[in-house]
């Protein structure tokens, strides 16, 4: 058993029993190899990851490779989940040598953490090759590794280095970007761009956004076909809901079968908010079978939400393979399917004799695309094939809780229960609140990254983390009217800024001013498969101003805006959480305050889709929203200057259509 017996990181101790001595992230390793005169290598993965799985069987678990490794370098073993500031870092260095990345990332380091080589995945014969070409380097060419390293430092340092902008960019930027999606955008199967395809959940907000402005044909349809072909395809689980993390091919058919928390709630998203503004309930199908999956299979004992389920499963003879868990022969149905019901199940679910993934058939509606709401008859057959399904040896469990994803899934789940009307949804979203609010944070207040009931969590909170509280605390008010959140919202808030703000060019740092010193202090600027700390921030500081009316917040949202200004304009579909923040900067937020006991009218405007629209209501607190303001009334307002005051449902629809066309 080696160092990582300790680590909180499922994905680490998965390691603790390789031959290979590895060590956690930590000054002593880097003092070990300085002390050794020999390299670091750095090995970044995640628990959920098949192609870790892989590289793990073919070479960790092997004596002979984990001789080479000891003998050679100082093993470190990093979970980009718990650390992404050290996965960003040396990403970008792996991007700049080798012109793409993923996961597992290898990167050879000189003993003061500085890269000079690394790739992703290495089978082990060429992993071998690789590690003795890299010993020849480092004893016979060290002039070759230290012009490679001075390179690359400078490379992942450069989103450090960004000036901010005299000016905000312009409306015209977002409108380019609803521009670049159209053309991207495959007419056939949805999406954008070619295989692989990933949900592009941000981008979907971003047209949605463009669609209440005029509600163009064009928009509509990018919008309904993306949305019913990744519903329709093996993406989505159609036995058990919630989706996978990407496809493989273009039309949404072969997934990459890892679960990960955050894309069950930024997938809720577009598909509730859709169903809402194009009325479209079968959207409203996907979006609760989303969120039964995560509270039945994702929710901790304590009501946090665990992290990922694993692409691969066992089989029967104790083999793993990815997506074993989900797939299904036609006697596999016949096995447990009523005879009457067996064709049904066959058709509906689209299992064949030729099978539409290595000779089984992941179910799936693409030949009726869209066509999801199911009879009786077949929601009996789903309940049949879940069932046997659920016998299987199921996808290893990531059971660490991130402050980020579950700030994410809170959100979501607070934006569904209040539009839906669903209590069980509200009840959850809080006890994950409270969660968030009381077990991950110090005492000093300090909140942390990650917890895991097997371990004291030890790393504090980065941007991405505050950011997405800040959200979550927000929404939370919203739907409950209880003012504790947004006092807790403001604490994420003064936290991100009194830690991680640039006080000279804007926007925030990854890291706190506090937190360990790696070679460079990034920004997480681009939105990927979340959104970036700095992109959140951007949008939840805007709508916490308007709640509350502190004026630094919305500086500090406008000064994200500005450090991106120039870069935004060149590439704005990398952009697209950011494009959804400038929006709400354009066409300013609308503030609602509604006073007394009027459920009627919460309820009302909680059941709408109005990304501009903030809501105070219930207890209150210091803001303009609520001075000065007789009970039991609406107000609807843009920058606190309000309307006449609404007592009805009549009104109060009036009174928001004049704000938001204004």
């Amino acid at each position: 058993m080696n160092r990582l017996a300790g680590e909180s990181s499922p994905y680490l101790r998965q390691h603790r029993d390789n031959p290979v001595d590895w060590w956690p992230w930590c000054d002593e390793a880097f003092a070990e190899a300085r002390r050794r005169a020999v390299p670091v290598l750095l090995s970044v993965g995640y628990s959920a990851c098949h192609w870790c799985h892989v590289m793990a069987h073919e070479s960790f678990e092997d004596p002979e490779v984990a001789e080479v490794m000891n003998r050679l370098f100082v093993n470190v073993k990093v979970d980009r989940e718990e650390r992404p500031d050290v996965d960003s870092i040396y990403m970008d260095a792996v991007q700049a040598m080798t012109g793409r990345g993923g996961w597992p990332m290898t990167v050879f380091l000189t003993p003061s953490a500085q890269p000079f080589f690394g790739g992703t995945y290495y089978p082990k014969p060429t992993f071998m090759q690789l590690m003795n070409a890299i010993d020849d380097a480092w004893r016979n060419r060290r002039d070759d590794i230290d012009n490679n390293v001075a390179a690359l430092v400078e490379n992942i340092g450069r989103t450090s280095q960004i000036s901010t902008n005299e000016h905000l960019p312009s409306i015209d930027v977002f409108k380019a970007a609803v521009q670049r999606l159209d053309a991207d955008f495959d007419a056939r199967w949805g999406g954008f761009g070619n295989a692989p395809k990933f949900p592009g959940t941000m981008a979907l907000e971003v047209l949605l956004r463009s669609y209440l402005n005029d509600e163009s044909p064009r928009t509509r349809q990018m919008l309904t076909t993306t949305l019913d072909a990744m519903a329709s395809g093996g993406m989505y689980d159609h036995l058990g809901g919630g989706f996978a993390r990407y496809s493989v091919d273009e039309k949404w058919l072969v997934p990459h079968f890892e679960k990960m928390l955050y894309d069950q709630a930024l997938l809720i998203r577009p598909y509730l908010h859709a169903s809402l503004v194009l009325r479209e309930p079968r959207w409203q199908q996907v979006v609760t079978e989303t969120i039964d999956y995560v509270l039945r299979d994702l929710r901790s004992p304590e009501g946090a939400f665990y992290s990922a389920e694993d692409a691969d499963s066992l089989d029967e003879s104790g083999h793993s393979h990815e997506g074993h868990f989900y797939v299904f022969t036609p006697a596999q149905v016949r096995q447990v399917v009523p005879a009457h019901l067996v064709d049904t199940a066959l058709a509906w679910y689209e299992i064949t004799d030729a099978g539409n993934f290595e000779g089984k058939s992941i179910p799936c509606r693409l030949t009726n695309r869209g066509d999801l709401m199911r009879s009786d008859d077949v929601e009996t057959v789903r309940q049949l094939l879940l069932a046997a399904r659920n016998t299987r040896h199921r996808p290893g469990l990531d059971d660490k809780v991130i402050l980020e994803w579950n700030a994410l899934m809170i959100a979501s789940l607070c934006e569904a229960a209040a539009a839906l009307h669903n209590d069980e949804w509200a009840r959850a979203a809080q006890r994950a609140g409270e969660f968030m609010a009381t077990t991950m944070r110090r005492a000093d207040g300090r909140w942390l990254r990650t917890w895991h009931r097997a371990a004291t969590p030890k790393h504090l909170a980065m941007a991405a983390d505050l950011a997405n509280l800040i959200d979550a605390f927000t929404r939370l008010y919203e739907l409950t009217g209880t003012a504790r959140w947004v006092h807790l919202a403001r604490e994420a808030a003064d936290q991100l800024i009194a830690h991680h703000h640039d006080a000279t060019e804007g926007g925030f740092f990854t890291t706190p001013d506090d937190g360990e010193r790696l070679i460079v202090r990034q920004k997480d600027l681009i939105d990927n498969a979340t959104p970036s700390a700095n992109s959140v921030a951007a949008l939840a500081l805007q709508r916490l101003a308007a709640l509350t009316g502190v004026e630094q917040y919305r500086t500090h949202a406008e000064g994200v805006l500005k450090l991106l200004a120039r870069i935004v304009q060149s590439a704005p579909t990398a952009f697209p959480h950011l494009l959804c923040a400038l929006h709400l900067h354009h066409v300013g937020p609308t503030e609602v305050a509604i006073t007394g006991k009027r459920g009627e009218l919460v309820s009302y405007l909680q059941s709408q889709w109005l990304p501009t629209v903030v809501l105070a209501w219930g207890e209150t607190f210091d803001t303009p929203l609520f001075a000065d303001r007789r009970d039991g009334l609406a107000y609807v307002c843009r920058q606190y200057a309000c309307q006449a005051p609404a007592t009805s449902r009549d009104e109060l629809v009036a009174a928001l259509r004049a704000a938001l066309s204004g």
